[in-house]
């Protein structure tokens, strides 16, 4: 990644979206969601923590993700987050609508 590569602001809406995903992998605690969106991202997209955290507990009182405690690699006291199958759902519907905007985006980005 360059040095003077900005990494570029996530859109409304898409924070959720990125955290379930990640989360199809399996558990995981917040900081390794946000490490694994980014690394997936070469580092186009990070998340703030306070994004991060109060989209956990959002997604979790809407019942979309379950969280759980437990030690990290590092023998430290985490936070472990879930999707449940409802999060699997709502993921899915989601996914499609994002991609149908994205691609409509990139039509009016696209050649004349």
């Amino acid at each position: 990644m360059a040095a003077d590569r900005r990494t570029s602001k996530l859109m409304q809406g898409t924070v959720d979206l990125l955290i379930l995903k990640t989360l199809t992998r399996g558990p995981q605690h917040g900081y390794g969601v946000s490490v694994w969106i980014r690394e997936r991202t070469d580092g186009e997209l990070a998340l703030e923590d306070a994004a991060l955290y109060q989209a956990l507990h959002r997604l979790e009182s809407r019942g979309l993700l379950v969280s759980e405690w437990g030690a990290s690699d590092n023998n430290r006291r985490a936070k472990y987050y879930e999707i449940t199958r409802k999060g699997r759902h709502w993921l899915a519907e989601e996914s499609s609508t994002w991609q149908r905007y994205a691609r409509a985006v990139s039509s009016v980005l696209g050649p004349a």
